[in-house]
C-alpha cells in the first residue's frame, strides 16, 4: 500500500498528510484529555499523586507499550531514528532539560501544550509559543548555536546500543512491553482512584496512540521508500521552527512530516474545543505576568534544542524508543519543573508574611 502512495503522490505529500494525520489524532486527544507535563509536575511537587499525574502516566506508557509492542511484532523498526542512532549528549540532556522544566513552569506550559492552547484560543499560548519557536531558531542556527553547541559537546555518547536503555538492560522489545503494560495498568487504576472520566482515559491513551502512530508512519514510509526518510515521531519544537521559517522565509513551503504535524495538532484541538464549547479568548492579565510567560519562553526554546528535544518530542517520543538521553532528558525536565514549583511557593510564601 504504502509502495503504491508514494509512486502515486511522492514521498513529501505521504509525510505531509501522515504527519497531519497523527497531529489530528494527537491534537484532539490532548485537548480533551487536558495532557501537560507541567500539571504533572506541580502536583508531585505539591505532594500529591493526583489526576493530572495519572494522565501523563497513561500517555507515557501507552506509548512506550504500543511503541515496543510494534516492534516486537517486526510491524515497525526504530533503530534508524536520531534518538538511538545518532550521537548524543548527556550534558545537552541535563542541562536543556533543566532548563525546559523551569520554563514550561513559568509559562504554564510546555510546548505541545501551548500550540494546543493556542489552538483553544489562548493568546498567551500563542505569543509564548511563537516566542519559544523564535529562540529555539536561534539556538539551532543562529546566534545561540555557539552556545548550544558548547554545552553539547561538554559529555556526548556515541550512538547505538549505547543510547538504547533496552540494550544496557539486557532486554529486548517483547519484555519492554509487558513492564510497560503493567505499567500502564497501575497508571489507569491512579487515575480511576483520582476522579478521572472515562473520556479524559480515553483521550490520554490516544495522545500515546498518536506518538507510536508516527513513529509507525514513518518507519513504513521509510522501509517503502526509494529515498532516504527520517524516522520520527510527534515533537514540537523542530517542526515549529521549520513551519515558521517555511512560511516567512520561502515562497512554497516544503512538505514533510513535521510540516503536517504541526497544523494537524492545531486543528485537532481546535477543533475539539469548539465541538465541546471551550473556544473562549484569553489574555496577558495581571495576574498572568507577560515577563514570566517571556522567560520561560526563552528558556524552553534553548532548553528543548540542547535537550534534543521537547516534553514530548524527548519525554514521550523518545521514551517510548527507550533512548537513554530522551529519558535523562525527561527526568531533568521533572527536577527543573518541580524545584521551581517549590520555589515559587516559598517566595509566594514570604511575600505574604511581609504584607
Amino acid at each position: 500500500m504504502f509502495e503504491t502512495l508514494l509512486m502515486t503522490f511522492g514521498d513529501p505529500l505521504v509525510l505531509a498528510l501522515a504527519g497531519a494525520l497523527t497531529g489530528l489524532v494527537f491534537g484532539w486527544a490532548a485537548q480533551r484529555s487536558r495532557f501537560c507535563l507541567r500539571a504533572a509536575t506541580v502536583e508531585v511537587a505539591e505532594g500529591t499523586f493526583g489526576p493530572k499525574l495519572a494522565i501523563w502516566l497513561i500517555v507515557f506508557f501507552t506509548a512506550l507499550m504500543l511503541t515496543q509492542g510494534g516492534i516486537a511484532l517486526g510491524l515497525f523498526e526504530v533503530s534508524s531514528t536520531r534518538q538511538l542512532a545518532a550521537e548524543g549528549s548527556v550534558s545537552g540532556a541535563v542541562i536543556g532539560g533543566v532548563m525546559f522544566g523551569v520554563g514550561m513552569v513559568l509559562a504554564r506550559g510546555c510546548a505541545s501544550r501551548l500550540l494546543v492552547l493556542s489552538a483553544t484560543g489562548n493568546l498567551r499560548a500563542l505569543v509564548t509559543g511563537l516566542v519559544v519557536t523564535l529562540v529555539a531558531q536561534a539556538s539551532f542556527t543562529g546566534v545561540l548555536a555557539p552556545a548550544r553547541e558548547a554545552l553539547t559537546a561538554l559529555w556526548t555518547v556515541p550512538g547505538g546500543a549505547g543510547r538504547n536503555l533496552l540494550d544496557g538492560l539486557g532486554l529486548g522489545s517483547g519484555a519492554a512491553m509487558v513492564l510497560a503494560g503493567l505499567a500502564l495498568t497501575g497508571a489507569l487504576v491512579l487515575g480511576l482512584r483520582r476522579g478521572l472520566g472515562a473520556g479524559v482515559v480515553i483521550g490520554a491513551g490516544f495522545v500515546g496512540l498518536a506518538v507510536t502512530m508516527g513513529w509507525a508512519l514513518t518507519a513504513l514510509i521509510a522501509a517503502n521508500s526509494f529515498e532516504i526518510v527520517a524516522v520520527s515521531s510527534v515533537t514540537f519544537t523542530g517542526p515549529a521552527t521549520d513551519t515558521l521559517m517555511a512560511l516567512v522565509t520561502e515562497r512554497s513551503v516544503a512538505l514533510s512530516f513535521g510540516i503536517g504535524l504541526v497544523p494537524g495538532v492545531f486543528v485537532g484541538a481546535g477543533a475539539a474545543a469548539l465541538a465541546f464549547g471551550e473556544f473562549r479568548l484569553e489574555r496577558f492579565g495581571a495576574d498572568t505576568p507577560m515577563e514570566r510567560y517571556l522567560v520561560g519562553a526563552v528558556l524552553m526554546g534553548f532548553g528543548a534544542m540542547l535537550a534534543g528535544g521537547c516534553a514530548v518530542g524527548a519525554g514521550v517520543s523518545g521514551g517510548a524508543v527507550m533512548s537513554t538521553t530522551a529519558l535523562l532528558a525527561v527526568f531533568a525536565m521533572w527536577i527543573g519543573a518541580m524545584t521551581t514549583v517549590r520555589v515559587m511557593a516559598a517566595f509566594a510564601r514570604g511575600r505574604a508574611q511581609t504584607v
